[in-house]
């Protein structure tokens, strides 16, 4: 018998139940419209964010022997853990990551599940609006034909974030599915694109300055495991997947982080190549304020981090609707208001924090190797049964091994 968003049999309840029939047809009785390209935009979109100018401040730190590495353990690590979130999801018949959760640990296992997706978007999205913050008015002089700012409210950071909330960022939001973000989403991973071709350029035509170098080495793994975390969209892009299934959606993810993987890496070697240990937390810093070209590659990074926001909005509100109204329906007051209440938030912690490597450092280091390295492990223990996969079979082995 189902009742709200639990599950109850005459013989074993919600934690048992992982083959009830009724539960598996009710969850998965939406038909997804989204197309294989739409999904692979959207989740590589999802991958992509603000990372990518936070590498070859890593690669700086390391060296690129080990940032290869590095680079490559993490991606192989976040596929096979999205990998496990399907079979989980396969199994019990569930596309949403809470009631993974629930599955696994009950209600508790439904709220940790739901707080760490709110954490780490809520500081994706608060990344992206940072970006904005200081980007935006470097765009605005420079097309004004401004040395510096004159002091004008529109050369604000704090009130031009404001803006674009409300004016972008706010009306994409407001939409009930996230496949419609699939062409905002193409046109993202287009400008980030651009970016990377201007940062190869800068290479050949940038003078070295062989600045003194850092020793913020820490920054360097939670920089990364920031970068190639998409796991709370994996499965909202699922339920919306035309013709649905598990390989296809490994498939989508494997494109994803592979397509991501390769502009990372070269980024981040041209990038540091360009400044070596100069390199900033913030890769455009480097570059001058009034170069043409780059002036181009801001505001198409501006674009880019702005499309981002919704794609990494829906699963917080998502998270939210399942820990406050699981048992509720649709209703477009609640849908706006949950939309409003985190954009509102976000915007508090980008105009107080002073700088964009506290956020991938704090991130990265919490709520990061949470989504990537344990939560999908623990979740494949608990929920795919010993008949199924016993517990000394290797993959069960392998997940287990951190632990």
């Amino acid at each position: 018998m189902w009742l709200g968003s639990r599950c109850f049999s005459d013989t074993q309840n919600a934690l048992e139940c992982s083959y009830c029939r009724i539960c598996m047809q009710k969850e998965w009785a939406f038909e997804g419209k989204t197309s294989f390209g739409m999904s692979i935009f959207n989740l590589s979109n999802a991958i992509m964010g603000s990372g990518i100018l936070g590498l070859a401040y890593a690669m700086s730190n390391t060296g690129i022997v080990l940032f290869l590495f590095l680079l490559t353990f993490i991606a192989v690590l976040s596929a096979y853990s999205i990998h496990l979130l399907l079979k989980s999801a396969g199994v019990v018949g569930i596309r949403a990551y809470e009631q993974l959760g629930y599955r696994a640990f009950g209600q508790p296992g439904k709220v940790v599940a739901g707080l760490i997706i709110t954490i780490h978007n809520i500081g994706a999205m608060s990344s992206y609006l940072y970006i904005v913050k200081i980007e935006l008015p470097a765009v605005i002089i420079g097309l004004l034909g401004q040395e510096d700012s004159s002091g004008e409210w529109y050369l604000e950071g704090k009130f031009l974030i404001m803006i674009v909330s409300v004016c972008v960022i706010l009306p994409l939001a407001l939409m009930r599915q996230l496949g419609y973000l699939g062409y905002t989403s193409g046109f993202s991973l287009s400008c980030m694109v651009f970016f990377l071709i201007a940062v190869i350029y800068k290479k050949f035509v940038t003078e070295c300055p062989f600045l003194s170098g850092n020793s913020s080495a820490a920054y360097t793994i939670p920089i990364l495991a920031f970068a190639f975390v998409c796991h709370p969209e994996v499965l909202p892009i699922y339920t919306e997947l035309k013709k649905p299934t598990k390989q296809r959606m490994q498939n989508i993810a494997n494109i994803s982080i592979l397509a991501m993987f390769v502009m990372y890496l070269l980024t981040a070697i041209f990038g540091y190549l360009t400044y070596y240990d100069g390199v900033l937390d913030e890769l455009l810093k480097n570059y001058s304020k009034t170069d043409t070209l780059m002036l181009c590659v801001r505001l198409a990074v501006l674009i880019a981090v702005t499309l981002t926001v919704p794609v990494v909005l829906f699963p917080i509100r998502r998270a939210v609707l399942q820990l406050l109204f699981p048992d509720k329906p649709f209703h477009w007051a609640r849908h706006i208001l949950i939309a409003l209440c985190l954009l509102f938030l976000v915007n508090l912690l980008v105009i107080f924090v002073p700088n964009i490597r506290e956020i991938f450092g704090v991130i990265g280091a919490t709520s990061a190797p949470s989504l990537i390295f344990i939560l999908p492990g623990i979740f494949y223990t608990r929920i795919v049964p010993e008949e199924q996969e016993p517990m000394k079979s290797p993959p069960k082995i392998m997940v287990n091994m951190p632990h």
